[in-house]
């Protein structure tokens, strides 16, 4: 499920006029995990939003800490005519969003890691995407084509692209699973 929260500081998500609060969004996201505990939750945040202090920028911090996203991307504020925003002044500089940017996708690639990490030794459904010389590479059914996880598998047993296959996971990556084919 793909939550497009945009921020957790409840000072940027009024400026960004969203009509809603962090503790909504929280209420909304333990519902979500509460309802379907095998949900994949994925979002995009937005750095560098005018205004927004390391103050702001520590409370996203904090809520992605704490909700531990299965899939996360990061965009910075680019000043874009016709956007509401367009009348607010860009007064973050790109040095401090390119840092924050780091910061916060440094947070993700070990939640990342961590999340791959307990997918080892467990046999998950694959969709085989295509093959690269002695490789498939596939996803699994949480993951969307070109800019999420892959699953990358020896091409030592045949699987036919655009199917299915059960995979033994057999090592983690920041951002992808290492698997065999069964």
């Amino acid at each position: 499920l793909d939550l497009p929260l945009q921020h957790a500081s409840d000072r940027v998500l009024k400026s960004m006029r969203r009509q809603i609060t962090q503790l909504e969004t929280q209420d909304l996201i333990d519902y979500i995990r509460e309802t379907i505990p095998s949900i994949t939750l994925r979002t995009t945040f937005l750095v560098g939003f005018p205004g927004e202090t390391e103050a702001d920028f520590d409370e996203l911090m904090r809520f992605v800490q704490k909700n531990r996203f299965d899939r996360l991307g990061v965009f910075q504020y680019s000043h874009e005519e016709g956007t509401s925003a367009f009348a607010l002044k860009d007064d973050i500089p790109t040095e401090i969003k390119n840092e924050r940017t780091n910061r916060l996708m440094e947070l993700q690639r070990e939640i990342s890691l961590e999340k791959n990490r307990h997918k080892l030794n467990r046999v998950e459904r694959v969709l085989i995407d295509r093959k690269e010389g002695e490789f498939y590479y596939g996803r699994t059914e949480g993951d969307s084509p070109e800019v999420d996880n892959e699953v990358i598998m020896s091409a030592t047993k045949y699987a036919r692209i655009g199917d299915f296959a059960d995979v033994k996971i057999i090592d983690a990556l920041d951002y992808d699973l290492i698997g065999e084919l069964i």
